[in-house]
């Protein structure tokens, strides 16, 4: 089975409501290319510089049930297109003043269909995401979807490889990775050596959004097949990429490379 999936690659500023715009724009163009899922970048509600402190962070925070993942569902409903896009989420633990950083998935008709908060935070390269996020306490389970089995996890968490394992385990054909990659030194290097070992060492599908470069990220959002072949990519600005997946090719490449059944778990 073929199916398109097209990332949105866009710039995410402060004010939501531009953002709505954009994500508007957005959904109207992959409608007309037939995709028929359209996956926005990590935190695409709002931006927020990386050293905002909680105090900032929490005025761009709403609930599951406020009106930014309320208007995204719409335009999943008025499209008829599958979203999965990230949001600050109003944390409901009373004891913990942080926010979660969640990954929505919805369906064509506007219904929610997944939710992931984002365990593995990003306390590395002179950034502490666990100052103002509280991380989640589960991985995502791949859902089912008309074109196949999606797994999820988000940006730094691309550095674990038991995430993207976990995934492929329980049945997941393509991986969604919503991403806001910062820039630095060797990250480009990092972003495509770890997104093409995801999706080559589980031989799956992988398909990671970054944010922009106006963003300070690095863009390169990509898709890459189970042998480890980028399908495409983006470059460092503003872009849908809308990239055709055939589910056969899975099948094809572990005929020839079986290592999901090879695997030894008694030594491990």
């Amino acid at each position: 089975m073929k199916f398109k999936v097209a990332l949105a690659q866009v710039e995410s500023f402060t004010d939501e409501e531009e953002n709505l715009t954009t994500a508007a724009k957005m959904a109207k163009k992959a409608k007309k290319t037939g995709a028929q899922l359209l996956v926005f970048p990590e935190l695409f509600m709002s931006s927020l510089p990386p050293d905002a402190d909680l105090t900032q962070t929490q005025r761009h925070v709403e609930s599951l049930h406020g009106p930014f993942v309320s208007a995204m569902r719409e335009l999943a409903d008025q499209w008829q297109l599958w979203l999965v896009f990230g949001f600050r989420e109003q944390n409901t633990q009373a004891t913990d003043s942080r926010v979660r950083n969640t990954v929505v998935v919805v369906d064509d008709a506007g219904e929610i269909q997944g939710v992931y908060h984002k365990t593995h935070l990003y306390d590395a390269f002179g950034t502490q995401e666990s100052q103002t996020v509280a991380p989640g306490d589960q991985l995502f389970e791949p859902i089912a979807t008309p074109f196949g089995r999606i797994g999820l996890f988000v940006c730094y968490e691309l550095r674990f490889p038991e995430i993207a394992r976990y995934q492929a385990l329980h049945g997941a054909d393509l991986i969604i990775v919503p991403a806001a990659w910062y820039q630095g030194k060797l990250k480009r290097q990092h972003w495509q050596t770890l997104t093409t070992a995801r999706a080559l060492e589980n031989t799956v599908f992988v398909a990671a959004c970054d944010q922009p470069a106006a963003n300070k990220c690095i863009g390169r959002s990509l898709v890459v097949d189970p042998a480890g072949v980028v399908l495409d990519q983006a470059g460092e600005k503003d872009e849908l990429l809308v990239v055709t997946i055939d589910r056969e090719r899975i099948s094809q490449v572990r005929q020839i490379l079986p290592t999901a059944d090879q695997r030894r778990t008694e030594l491990y």
